[in-house]
Protein backbone atom coordinates (compact mmCIF):
# COMPACT_ATOMS: atom_id res chain seq x y z
CA UNK A 1 0.00 0.00 0.00
CA UNK A 2 1.08 3.40 -1.06
CA UNK A 3 -0.27 6.55 1.25
CA UNK A 4 0.02 10.29 0.54
CA UNK A 5 -0.32 12.69 3.20
CA UNK A 6 -0.60 16.10 1.26
CA UNK A 7 -1.28 19.26 1.87
CA UNK A 8 -0.30 21.89 5.68
CA UNK A 9 -3.41 19.85 7.58
CA UNK A 10 -3.07 16.48 6.45
CA UNK A 11 0.41 16.33 7.34
CA UNK A 12 0.00 17.16 10.88
CA UNK A 13 -2.27 14.71 11.49
CA UNK A 14 0.81 11.93 10.44
CA UNK A 15 2.41 11.60 13.50
CA UNK A 16 -0.92 10.62 15.21
CA UNK A 17 -1.62 7.75 12.21
CA UNK A 18 1.44 6.53 11.76
CA UNK A 19 1.92 3.87 15.04
CA UNK A 20 -2.15 2.91 14.51
CA UNK A 21 -1.63 1.47 10.94
CA UNK A 22 -2.12 -2.03 10.73
CA UNK A 23 -0.98 -2.89 7.35
CA UNK A 24 2.17 -2.47 5.63
CA UNK A 25 2.37 1.31 3.72
CA UNK A 26 4.38 3.58 2.14
CA UNK A 27 4.11 6.95 3.08
CA UNK A 28 4.80 9.84 1.36
CA UNK A 29 4.20 13.52 2.44
CA UNK A 30 4.15 16.63 0.85
CA UNK A 31 2.99 19.90 2.65
CA UNK A 32 2.67 21.22 -0.99
CA UNK A 33 -0.80 20.06 -2.38
CA UNK A 34 0.56 20.93 -6.07
CA UNK A 35 3.85 19.29 -5.32
CA UNK A 36 2.53 15.75 -4.68
CA UNK A 37 1.22 15.39 -8.28
CA UNK A 38 4.18 13.50 -9.69
CA UNK A 39 4.12 10.90 -7.22
CA UNK A 40 0.67 10.31 -7.37
CA UNK A 41 0.98 7.48 -10.24
CA UNK A 42 1.27 4.18 -7.70
CA UNK A 43 -0.96 5.93 -5.06
CA UNK A 44 -3.73 3.66 -2.91
CA UNK A 45 -4.97 6.14 -1.01
CA UNK A 46 -4.62 9.77 -0.70
CA UNK A 47 -4.94 11.46 2.65
CA UNK A 48 -6.09 15.20 1.58
CA UNK A 49 -8.28 18.25 2.46
CA UNK A 50 -8.37 18.63 -1.80
CA UNK A 51 -8.67 17.26 -4.73
CA UNK A 52 -8.69 18.43 -8.14
CA UNK A 53 -8.64 17.69 -11.46
CA UNK A 54 -5.21 17.64 -11.57
CA UNK A 55 -4.75 15.09 -9.15
CA UNK A 56 -7.24 12.66 -10.28
CA UNK A 57 -5.07 12.51 -13.52
CA UNK A 58 -1.81 11.74 -12.09
CA UNK A 59 -3.26 8.64 -9.60
CA UNK A 60 -4.65 6.09 -12.17
CA UNK A 61 -4.15 3.76 -9.11
CA UNK A 62 -6.11 6.01 -6.69
CA UNK A 63 -8.57 3.81 -4.28
CA UNK A 64 -9.51 6.40 -1.70
CA UNK A 65 -9.97 9.77 -1.18
CA UNK A 66 -8.96 10.50 2.69
CA UNK A 67 -10.39 13.97 3.62
CA UNK A 68 -8.25 14.43 7.02
CA UNK A 69 -11.74 16.84 7.90
CA UNK A 70 -15.19 17.09 7.93
CA UNK A 71 -15.76 19.59 5.06
CA UNK A 72 -15.91 18.58 1.30
CA UNK A 73 -15.68 22.26 -0.17
CA UNK A 74 -12.30 21.36 -2.01
CA UNK A 75 -12.97 18.32 -2.91
CA UNK A 76 -13.97 17.64 -6.70
CA UNK A 77 -16.14 15.03 -6.61
CA UNK A 78 -17.24 15.23 -9.56
CA UNK A 79 -13.87 13.98 -10.82
CA UNK A 80 -13.12 11.06 -9.06
CA UNK A 81 -12.49 7.84 -11.01
CA UNK A 82 -14.42 5.04 -10.78
CA UNK A 83 -12.82 2.88 -8.74
CA UNK A 84 -11.91 5.43 -6.11
CA UNK A 85 -14.18 6.35 -3.25
CA UNK A 86 -14.37 9.41 -0.75
CA UNK A 87 -14.43 9.35 2.48
CA UNK A 88 -14.47 12.10 5.23
CA UNK A 89 -13.81 12.23 9.57
CA UNK A 90 -15.61 13.46 12.09
CA UNK A 91 -14.29 13.54 15.65
CA UNK A 92 -14.26 17.28 16.06
CA UNK A 93 -17.89 17.45 17.83
CA UNK A 94 -16.90 17.60 21.12
CA UNK A 95 -14.24 20.07 20.74
CA UNK A 96 -16.30 21.96 18.45
CA UNK A 97 -19.12 22.54 20.97
CA UNK A 98 -17.26 23.02 23.72
CA UNK A 99 -15.37 25.67 21.93
CA UNK A 100 -19.01 27.24 21.03
CA UNK A 101 -20.22 27.15 24.81
CA UNK A 102 -16.96 28.92 26.12
CA UNK A 103 -17.13 31.77 23.29
CA UNK A 104 -21.41 32.58 24.28
CA UNK A 105 -19.56 32.88 28.12
CA UNK A 106 -16.93 35.34 26.82
CA UNK A 107 -18.89 37.20 24.64
CA UNK A 108 -21.76 38.03 26.79
CA UNK A 109 -19.82 38.33 30.03
CA UNK A 110 -17.45 40.40 28.49
CA UNK A 111 -14.36 38.49 29.61
CA UNK A 112 -11.25 40.26 27.44
CA UNK A 113 -12.49 43.68 28.34
CA UNK A 114 -12.85 42.90 32.14
CA UNK A 115 -9.41 40.75 32.06
CA UNK A 116 -7.25 43.67 29.55
CA UNK A 117 -9.06 46.14 32.51
CA UNK A 118 -7.73 44.59 35.43
CA UNK A 119 -4.89 43.89 34.17
CA UNK A 120 -4.35 48.01 34.06
CA UNK A 121 -5.87 48.03 38.09
CA UNK A 122 -9.24 49.05 37.04
CA UNK A 123 -12.13 47.08 38.52
CA UNK A 124 -14.82 47.19 36.19
CA UNK A 125 -17.38 45.94 38.53
CA UNK A 126 -19.70 46.49 41.78
CA UNK A 127 -16.34 46.62 43.78
CA UNK A 128 -15.05 49.75 42.35
CA UNK A 129 -14.46 53.22 44.02
CA UNK A 130 -15.60 56.12 42.69
CA UNK A 131 -16.67 54.61 39.41
CA UNK A 132 -20.71 53.25 37.85
CA UNK A 133 -20.85 50.06 38.26
CA UNK A 134 -21.12 48.13 35.23
CA UNK A 135 -24.68 46.87 34.11
CA UNK A 136 -25.37 43.13 34.89
CA UNK A 137 -24.18 40.82 32.15
CA UNK A 138 -26.52 37.93 30.85
CA UNK A 139 -26.66 34.75 31.79
CA UNK A 140 -27.03 31.86 29.08
CA UNK A 141 -29.81 30.34 31.19
CA UNK A 142 -33.25 31.18 29.81
CA UNK A 143 -31.67 32.66 26.34
CA UNK A 144 -32.52 31.13 23.12
CA UNK A 145 -29.58 29.62 20.64
CA UNK A 146 -30.14 29.05 17.62
CA UNK A 147 -27.87 26.18 15.84
CA UNK A 148 -27.77 26.45 12.00
CA UNK A 149 -26.68 23.14 10.82
CA UNK A 150 -27.52 19.86 13.38
CA UNK A 151 -25.20 17.35 12.66
CA UNK A 152 -22.51 15.97 14.35
CA UNK A 153 -21.59 19.42 15.89
CA UNK A 154 -24.96 20.73 16.33
CA UNK A 155 -26.26 17.75 17.91
CA UNK A 156 -23.37 17.36 20.05
CA UNK A 157 -23.98 21.71 20.93
CA UNK A 158 -27.53 21.18 21.60
CA UNK A 159 -27.13 18.62 24.42
CA UNK A 160 -24.46 20.84 26.25
CA UNK A 161 -26.42 24.13 25.57
CA UNK A 162 -29.92 22.47 27.13
CA UNK A 163 -27.40 21.31 30.16
CA UNK A 164 -26.98 24.71 30.43
CA UNK A 165 -31.01 25.70 30.38
CA UNK A 166 -31.10 27.29 27.56
CA UNK A 167 -33.83 27.46 25.15
CA UNK A 168 -32.57 25.79 21.51
CA UNK A 169 -34.05 25.85 18.16
CA UNK A 170 -32.49 24.35 15.11
CA UNK A 171 -32.34 24.39 11.30
CA UNK A 172 -30.45 21.86 8.44
CA UNK A 173 -30.94 21.58 5.16
CA UNK A 174 -33.94 19.06 5.35
CA UNK A 175 -36.74 19.24 8.21
CA UNK A 176 -36.78 16.61 10.75
CA UNK A 177 -39.68 14.19 10.82
CA UNK A 178 -38.94 13.98 15.01
CA UNK A 179 -38.00 16.54 16.61
CA UNK A 180 -34.98 15.65 19.13
CA UNK A 181 -36.34 16.13 23.28
CA UNK A 182 -35.54 19.26 24.25
CA UNK A 183 -35.28 21.46 21.39
CA UNK A 184 -37.89 24.08 20.62
CA UNK A 185 -37.82 23.06 17.14
CA UNK A 186 -35.83 21.68 14.11
CA UNK A 187 -36.83 22.78 10.83
CA UNK A 188 -36.06 23.34 7.23
CA UNK A 189 -34.67 26.02 5.39
CA UNK A 190 -37.63 27.61 5.12
CA UNK A 191 -37.17 28.38 9.32
CA UNK A 192 -33.80 30.15 8.86
CA UNK A 193 -35.41 33.69 9.32
CA UNK A 194 -37.56 32.34 12.43
CA UNK A 195 -34.78 31.21 14.20
CA UNK A 196 -32.65 34.12 13.71
CA UNK A 197 -35.22 36.30 15.15
CA UNK A 198 -35.76 34.90 18.06
CA UNK A 199 -32.11 33.90 19.08
CA UNK A 200 -29.99 35.32 21.73
CA UNK A 201 -27.05 33.36 20.25
CA UNK A 202 -26.44 31.92 16.53
CA UNK A 203 -24.12 29.18 16.17
CA UNK A 204 -23.50 28.68 12.40
CA UNK A 205 -22.13 24.80 12.23
CA UNK A 206 -22.99 24.34 8.87
CA UNK A 207 -21.11 23.09 5.52
CA UNK A 208 -19.79 25.30 2.93
CA UNK A 209 -21.97 24.56 -0.63
CA UNK A 210 -23.23 27.00 -3.42
CA UNK A 211 -26.93 26.94 -0.99
CA UNK A 212 -24.53 28.25 1.82
CA UNK A 213 -22.58 30.44 0.53
CA UNK A 214 -23.26 34.17 2.01
CA UNK A 215 -26.45 32.64 3.29
CA UNK A 216 -26.20 35.39 6.00
CA UNK A 217 -26.16 38.33 4.19
CA UNK A 218 -27.42 42.06 5.17
CA UNK A 219 -31.57 40.77 5.22
CA UNK A 220 -30.44 37.80 7.69
CA UNK A 221 -28.24 39.43 9.71
CA UNK A 222 -30.69 42.31 10.12
CA UNK A 223 -33.02 39.69 11.41
CA UNK A 224 -31.15 38.73 14.84
CA UNK A 225 -32.05 40.65 18.15
CA UNK A 226 -30.66 43.50 18.49
CA UNK A 227 -27.80 43.19 20.65
CA UNK A 228 -27.37 38.97 19.75
CA UNK A 229 -24.26 37.23 19.25
CA UNK A 230 -23.32 35.51 16.44
CA UNK A 231 -20.52 32.44 16.39
CA UNK A 232 -19.51 30.98 13.41
CA UNK A 233 -17.05 27.68 13.57
CA UNK A 234 -18.15 26.34 9.80
CA UNK A 235 -16.67 28.22 7.14
CA UNK A 236 -15.97 32.27 7.11
CA UNK A 237 -17.75 32.27 3.22
CA UNK A 238 -21.26 31.16 5.07
CA UNK A 239 -21.33 34.84 6.62
CA UNK A 240 -21.22 38.15 3.94
CA UNK A 241 -18.05 39.74 5.43
CA UNK A 242 -19.04 43.11 4.67
CA UNK A 243 -22.33 42.31 5.96
CA UNK A 244 -20.92 41.16 9.20
CA UNK A 245 -18.58 44.00 10.09
CA UNK A 246 -21.14 46.54 9.31
CA UNK A 247 -23.33 44.60 11.73
CA UNK A 248 -20.68 44.52 14.39
CA UNK A 249 -19.66 48.05 13.95
CA UNK A 250 -23.01 49.50 14.53
CA UNK A 251 -24.02 47.69 17.30
CA UNK A 252 -26.58 45.95 15.60
CA UNK A 253 -24.69 42.82 16.79
CA UNK A 254 -23.33 43.04 20.31
CA UNK A 255 -20.81 40.43 18.91
CA UNK A 256 -19.38 37.29 17.58
CA UNK A 257 -16.54 35.08 17.96
CA UNK A 258 -15.09 34.20 14.43
CA UNK A 259 -13.07 30.56 13.94
CA UNK A 260 -13.30 30.36 10.23
CA UNK A 261 -11.91 33.40 8.31
CA UNK A 262 -11.74 34.61 4.54
CA UNK A 263 -8.30 34.64 3.94
CA UNK A 264 -5.66 32.00 5.12
CA UNK A 265 -1.69 31.38 5.11
CA UNK A 266 -0.06 30.28 1.85
CA UNK A 267 3.05 31.53 3.15
CA UNK A 268 5.04 31.84 6.39
CA UNK A 269 4.38 35.88 6.71
CA UNK A 270 1.86 37.39 8.75
CA UNK A 271 -1.40 36.93 7.06
CA UNK A 272 -4.78 38.95 7.95
CA UNK A 273 -7.67 36.74 8.20
CA UNK A 274 -10.05 38.95 6.28
CA UNK A 275 -10.20 41.96 4.14
CA UNK A 276 -12.57 43.99 6.98
CA UNK A 277 -10.79 45.22 9.65
CA UNK A 278 -12.32 42.32 12.65
CA UNK A 279 -9.36 42.54 14.37
CA UNK A 280 -9.92 46.19 15.61
CA UNK A 281 -13.23 45.87 16.78
CA UNK A 282 -13.58 45.48 20.91
CA UNK A 283 -16.68 43.09 20.23
CA UNK A 284 -15.03 40.14 18.49
CA UNK A 285 -13.18 36.98 19.70
CA UNK A 286 -10.52 36.06 16.62
CA UNK A 287 -9.35 32.81 17.11
CA UNK A 288 -7.57 30.73 14.25
CA UNK A 289 -9.50 28.00 13.27
CA UNK A 290 -8.60 26.05 15.92
CA UNK A 291 -12.16 25.01 17.87
CA UNK A 292 -11.89 21.65 16.53
CA UNK A 293 -8.10 21.17 17.72
CA UNK A 294 -7.93 18.93 20.44
CA UNK A 295 -6.55 15.90 21.65
CA UNK A 296 -9.84 13.77 21.45
CA UNK A 297 -10.15 14.85 17.75
CA UNK A 298 -6.91 13.88 17.13
CA UNK A 299 -7.25 10.41 18.63
CA UNK A 300 -11.08 9.90 16.27
CA UNK A 301 -9.50 11.42 13.26
CA UNK A 302 -6.07 9.33 13.26
CA UNK A 303 -7.47 6.31 14.47
CA UNK A 304 -10.74 6.38 11.54
CA UNK A 305 -7.88 7.36 9.08
CA UNK A 306 -6.02 4.72 10.06
CA UNK A 307 -8.98 2.05 9.73
CA UNK A 308 -9.96 3.12 6.49
CA UNK A 309 -6.13 3.08 5.13
CA UNK A 310 -6.64 -0.91 6.41
CA UNK A 311 -10.26 -1.20 5.41
CA UNK A 312 -8.79 -0.38 1.49
CA UNK A 313 -5.98 -3.03 1.76
CA UNK A 314 -8.35 -5.25 2.53
CA UNK A 315 -10.70 -4.19 -0.26
CA UNK A 316 -13.54 -2.97 2.11
CA UNK A 317 -15.73 -0.14 1.91
CA UNK A 318 -14.25 2.84 4.27
CA UNK A 319 -16.22 4.09 7.28
CA UNK A 320 -18.03 7.30 6.57
CA UNK A 321 -18.09 6.94 2.96
CA UNK A 322 -19.32 10.00 0.92
CA UNK A 323 -21.97 9.03 -1.59
CA UNK A 324 -20.77 9.96 -5.58
CA UNK A 325 -21.49 13.42 -6.76
CA UNK A 326 -25.11 13.11 -8.78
Amino acid sequence: MKVAFAGSFAVRLLDAVRPLLSVPCSLLVEEDETAILPRLADVDVLVSMGFTAAMAAAAPRLRLVQVPGAGLDRIARDVLGPRTRLANVHGHETAIAEYIMGAMLALSRSFAAVDGALRRGEWRSQWAVGAAVPALWPELAGRTLGILGFGHIGTALARRALAFDMEVCAVRSRAAAAVPEGLQFLGGPDRLDELLARSDHVAVTLPLSPATRNLLDARRLALMKPGAYLVNVARGEVVDEVALYRALTSGRLAGAAIDVWYRYPVSAEPTPPANRPFHELPNVLMTPHVSGWTDGMMRARAGLIAANIARTAHGEAPLNEIAPAP
